[in-house]
């Protein structure tokens, strides 16, 4: 392991602590959203991934959201039940699907989550200069980037026996 710089040391200490508290937050949130759309949170973070393009195969899901097939086919007959999404055949090649929100599961998403949006955006773009918020999105990419290597790490260790 490199030695830092005895400065950073508390520093990064912070910078720990505060996004350990960052990360509590948004859990704490996103069960509230779940709750409130009356999903799991793994169902929940499938619509965040609908949310963000407009439509993904079952196989896309499984592999972002690190399930077999068959949670996945399970997930999605609970979401379809709830009129979130929808399965339809792909429009070039039949034996695959293709996975989208509902208009109505769009909106229900946006309603809970609209004004959080709004209010981040006054409040950060008030509040700091493009320069800072560029460097807070450059630090966000790197953390996730190390967050998804070492849950790609994790997810290759064999799960322990009971």
């Amino acid at each position: 392991m490199s030695r830092l710089p005895k400065k950073s040391e508390p520093v990064l200490a912070e910078l720990g602590e505060v996004t350990q508290a960052y990360q509590s937050a948004v859990d704490d949130y996103d069960r509230e959203i779940a709750r409130l759309l009356g999903v799991n949170e793994t169902d929940l973070r499938c619509l965040e991934l609908l949310l963000a393009v407009e439509e993904r195969s079952p196989r896309e899901l499984s592999t972002l959201l690190g399930l077999t097939t068959g949670s996945v086919t399970a997930m999605l007959d609970r979401l379809e039940k709830h009129e979130l999404l929808t399965r339809t055949p792909h429009p070039v090649d039949r034996r695959k699907t293709v996975v989208k929100l509902t208009p109505q599961g769009a909106q229900r998403c946006y309603e809970l989550v609209g004004p959080h949006i709004d209010d981040a955006k006054k409040e950060l773009g008030v509040k700091y200069s493009v320069d800072q918020l560029q460097l807070f999105s450059d630090f966000l990419r790197t953390a996730t980037a190390i967050q998804d290597r070492h849950t790609q790490r994790l997810r290759a260790r064999p799960t322990p026996r009971k």
